[in-house]
């Protein structure tokens, strides 16, 4: 019995997210490759499911698959060991300050941008949201519109991501600093 109220839960996990990200039970056979029966079955606790699916519905809900484990504790507080790694994009590491920022509205970064071995602006663009920086290391450029901003350890900036922006490392040391972004972007 206890197994099985585990199974709920995790399907009742998969089902909130699934909605949450608009998604049909429809949808997610297709992409899935598993029944609209079997997921509905799942999702209400009647059947249990392989690791193997459960991974491919993680994968298609763009989570790990230990989102459907832990606890709420643990998804409250991350540790300074337990840092994830989320991607690293040329010069730049992306460190999430929040365990699964998918599901929620802010999404917290600590950025650390690598000296580059060319000194030239990047591309500027926008998006819909607006973003917050704070500054812990080094000296950042920010680039909003055609202004062009330093930004040194305990500045902060607060726009509109409508606005045409981005940010770069102009020097020879690495910039940390920390981004909050409305609505979550990762």
């Amino acid at each position: 019995m206890k197994g099985m109220i585990i199974f709920m839960n995790i399907g009742e996990k998969v089902k909130e997210l699934r909605n949450k990200k608009g998604l049909t039970l429809k949808t997610m056979s297709e992409k899935t490759g598993l029944s609209t029966g079997f997921l509905s079955q799942f999702e209400r606790g009647i059947t249990t499911i392989a690791v193997e699916h459960l991974s491919t519905i993680a994968t298609v809900l763009n989570v790990r698959i230990n989102y459907f484990f832990d606890d709420e504790e643990k998804e409250l507080i991350i540790r300074s060991y337990d840092q994830p790694f989320v991607r690293q994009i040329n010069k730049a590491i992306y460190k999430s300050l929040s365990r699964y920022p998918e599901d929620k509205m802010l999404s917290p970064e600590l950025i650390e941008l690598l000296p580059k071995d060319e000194h030239q602006y990047p591309d500027i663009y926008a998006h819909q949201g607006e973003e917050f920086i704070y500054v812990l290391e080094g000296i950042l450029t920010l680039i909003i519109d055609e202004n062009i901003f330093k930004l040194y350890p305990g500045d902060s900036a607060h726009y509109l991501s409508t606005q045409k922006h981005n940010w770069d490392n102009q020097t020879n040391k690495v910039v940390k600093f920390i981004t909050v972004h409305y609505p979550s972007s990762i």
